[in-house]
């Protein structure tokens, strides 16, 4: 599989002139995937340049530069400081993370990612272990449902979704991708159907991979481990992960909580380098449709 095919890098340009590389800095691509941002960065490196790569799926590592300095992590990137420990890196000079899913993963019927296609319905980004979409779907009370309807997704009424689903899993349950859409299908708008459906399965994946907790515990590992002057890039692709990026960027925190000193500034160890987000251009958009809802956030820290 090329790289293209594992996944196209969203805003790869604007990204990597976000980080303002320095030849022989240190870097980390939390999001390794197919490689694409991290080529770029290593072209940028001179020989004394250091990047790390993370990923939590071993089909990761197939995309591995041949590369004396690149490292690839097998983790999940919420444990940034505790690796770059281990790995005798005190401080870094840059840290990039494009959130979005690889394309590998929706175009692999088999990992249960997307609703165009028959399959056991999992999710999972790292199959090693831990509960699949199938399990909360069959575990999940009525409350703990609607509440991750409701957080996740924009859906009119979550509640109807919740219902059918209840229902469903009284008649046999739902353990493939084709029955959740079968059992959903009839509580979404049908004039707007695959968008309805889109949102259905990423609130299931991003719950499944604990995604949320993941970025907060990643954000606040970058601010210790950058250096000051230090760049941090975040691609996202909804409005909850922008929410969180940019509360964190502007208070240094992800809840937001602005923290003022006598003169009335907010306390945050970052300086926004990019006061609105940086969407991708017409041009990008047509060559790649699925970079339309990137969003990528640029900051420095103090």
């Amino acid at each position: 599989m090329s790289e293209e095919t594992y996944h196209i890098p969203a805003l790869f340009e604007e990204s990597l002139e976000g980080l303002d590389i320095k030849p022989g800095g240190i870097y980390v691509d939390v999001t390794f995937g197919g490689g694409g941002h991290s080529r770029g960065i290593l072209a940028r490196l001179g020989e004394e340049g250091k990047l790390y790569g993370f990923d939590r799926d071993m089909d990761a590592f197939r995309n591995v530069p041949d590369d004396e300095r690149f490292t690839f992590i097998h983790s999940n990137f919420r444990y940034l400081s505790n690796f770059m420990r281990y790995h005798g890196e005190d401080s870094v000079d840059g840290v990039l993370a494009d959130l979005g899913v690889s394309f590998h993963h929706f175009d692999s019927a088999e990992r249960g990612f997307s609703f165009r296609s028959d399959a056991p319905l999992d999710m999972r980004m790292n199959r090693r272990g831990g509960p699949t979409a199938a399990d909360i779907l069959a575990e999940y009370d009525e409350q703990q449902l609607f509440s991750l309807f409701r957080t996740y997704t924009d859906l009119k009424r979550p509640g109807n979704i919740v219902k059918a689903i209840l229902s469903r899993r009284s008649q046999g349950g739902i353990n493939t991708t084709l029955e959740l859409v079968e059992a959903v299908k009839g509580a979404i708008n049908p004039r707007q159907e695959k968008k309805d459906l889109a949102q259905v399965f990423q609130a299931l994946r991003i719950e499944v991979n604990g995604e949320m907790d993941a970025l907060k515990a990643f954000l606040e590992a970058s601010a210790k481990i950058l250096r000051p002057g230090g760049r941090l890039a975040v691609i996202t692709y909804h409005s909850i992960e922008d929410r969180i990026v940019k509360n964190f960027i502007k208070t240094g925190n992800v809840e937001g909580i602005e923290e003022k000193d006598f003169f009335g500034k907010v306390h945050t160890p970052w300086k926004a380098i990019t006061r609105t987000p940086i969407v991708p251009s017409e041009e990008e958009i047509e060559r790649n449709p699925r970079s339309r809802s990137a969003k990528l956030r640029i900051a420095e820290k103090l």
